[in-house]
């Protein structure tokens, strides 16, 4: 899922939503990994600022590894994704698909690619009810995939999500049919013991670290074989950090231990190459310009606030560029619609006591929070 933070940044008053792993580095290993116990297990825990030694298993496989970071669920960015995957499937033989989903339930997926009905992915489906991926383009994805490359094995790296579902009902399927002491059955209890961690501890580091040792662990079985991973952009961006630079997200992490056999590319822009719903008319310093709307955002759970909403105010840049600017930014990516230098912004916040406050922004190229490009406010009056 995509772990971004919707950012209202200004000296008085914030809304906080920010994108979301630690270079798998020896030396840092050797001198800080720790453990904690679990009281319900007795398991060991590694430290969730650290990557634990799994991360540094001695690199065998030699295929490429090919990245796509998507913004979840969305159905255009769901048809470029499968029309790369077919041309990886089709004209270069790859079979191995990394999703951002946990063990058990790729597991699952690769058991229904070799049934006659849709039952299991029906099961799945209704397990991911509440998330990003439980929409019809995502089941759309699944199906054409099974369809036109019925040979796909789905790899799944992410922890536990489902962890009392899917991951329960996965477990009782290898009981039911002695697969006890398999592999599959180790691994399935591990991301289920993952899930719940995360879960429990609210931790994203620990996840980012574990999506990275999840994904060495499984590329790491497959030799000379070449693999695309599908993952949220938050996951997959080779000089990310998450988490205001605390971890190096995964494909960062995969990028100290593969070096040049990884290649990564953000496809979540595809999902703001939209047009607006409508074009309305508002007025600055006394002069009329057209207003591109592009909808409004939820804000429930943030206190006070009920929902924001965009316009781009065409033809406006030159007419304000010298007014005097705020210290309050937005990053671009709070915006649901594609932004470039020299654009005007109009963003009205609305409050749960149906108040509302207006902002205009414009996007001068300075503005910049902890590297993210943003849009700067000014002062209309």
């Amino acid at each position: 899922m995509i772990d971004n933070k919707l950012i209202r940044l200004g000296k008085a008053k914030k809304i906080v939503v920010y994108p979301l792993l630690l270079a798998l580095i020896v030396a840092m290993m050797v001198s800080s990994l720790a453990a904690c116990s679990n009281s319900s297990t007795g398991e060991a825990i590694i430290k969730s600022t650290q990557p634990s030694k799994e991360a540094l298993v001695a690199t065998q496989a030699s295929g490429r590894i090919y990245l796509y970071g998507e913004a979840h669920g969305v159905a255009k960015i769901l048809d470029k994704e499968y029309a790369l995957w077919s041309k990886y499937y089709h004209n270069e033989g790859m079979r191995h698909l990394f999703v951002e989903l946990p063990f058990f339930t790729a597991e699952y997926l690769n058991l229904w690619m070799q049934s006659d009905n849709d039952d299991i992915l029906e099961e799945l489906y209704d397990d991911w009810e509440g998330t990003a991926i439980h929409n019809p383009y995502t089941k759309a994805f699944y199906q054409k995939i099974k369809r036109e490359c019925p040979e796909t094995i789905f790899h799944g790296t992410d922890v536990g999500h489902q962890y009392d579902t899917t991951g329960r009902r996965f477990l009782a399927y290898l009981a039911a049919h002695d697969l006890t002491g398999s592999e599959s059955y180790t691994l399935t209890a591990e991301a289920i013991h993952q899930g719940k961690f995360f879960y429990s501890h609210n931790d994203d580091v620990y996840r980012e670290n574990k999506m990275a040792e999840n994904f060495i662990r499984e590329f790491e079985k497959l030799g000379s074989e070449s693999v695309m991973g599908i993952y949220g952009s938050a996951h997959t961006g080779l000089e990310m950090d998450i988490i205001n630079q605390s971890v190096p997200c995964m494909a960062n992490q995969l990028q100290t231990h593969y070096g040049s056999n990884i290649y990564s590319e953000d496809l979540s822009w595809i999902a703001k190459d939209i047009e607006p719903s409508r074009v309305d008319h508002i007025s600055i310093r006394g002069k009329e310009y057209a207003a591109s709307y592009f909808g409004k955002q939820d804000l429930n759970g943030f206190k006070g606030y009920a929902y924001r909403e965009f316009w781009r105010v065409e033809d406006a840049y030159e007419d304000v560029k010298n007014l005097p600017l705020v210290d309050n930014i937005l990053p671009y990516n709070n915006y649901p619609m594609l932004i470039e230098t020299g654009q005007v912004f109009l963003i009205s916040y609305t409050r749960t006591d149906g108040s509302v406050e207006k902002e205009y922004h414009l996007s001068n190229g300075h503005g910049s929070d902890k590297g993210m490009p943003s849009s700067q406010q000014f002062i209309v009056n």
